[in-house]
């Protein structure tokens, strides 16, 4: 299938929808999901047009792994976390809702289960305080 310039990530990178960013350079964004797992669950978004994993650039994910890892560390810390789950969907069948790529990065607390991806969204203040603890993590 096509890439959809209509997505909502894609309108996010075109500053159409406004999002709680935590990190951005020429190559990635990193934002709270308004809809999170968990609290600090946050995404990270390649900028170049890439339906998923299936069909991205090599080099779009040679950039796009390091910063997974750096915000990985930087969510692990902001909400003092004993472990980070990621995920990656591929396709409808394989769980993907949004159809450009992205990395999820989830804090865990032992214990505490992921909670679902639902249709409620977050309170923004809520995700505001989230963002601004993750990028005081990351020295921003």
């Amino acid at each position: 299938m096509a890439y959809d310039n209509d997505n909502i990530f894609a309108k996010i990178l075109r500053g159409e929808i406004p999002c709680h960013k935590v990190f951005e350079n020429d190559d990635v964004i990193a934002f709270m999901d308004v809809m999170p797992q968990g609290p600090g669950h946050t995404l990270v978004v390649p900028k170049a047009a890439s339906r998923n994993l299936l069909d991205a650039d090599p080099a779009v994910l040679g950039k796009l792994l390091p910063l997974v890892q750096k915000i990985a560390l930087a969510v692990k810390e902001a909400f003092t976390a004993d472990g980070v789950s990621i995920f990656q969907y591929n396709e409808a069948a394989g769980g993907q809702s949004v159809f450009h790529l992205h990395i999820h990065v989830v804090p865990r607390h032992e214990g505490v289960p992921l909670g679902r991806h639902s249709d409620t969204m977050e309170d923004q203040a809520v995700l505001a305080a989230n963002a601004e603890k993750v990028r005081a993590a990351l020295g921003a």
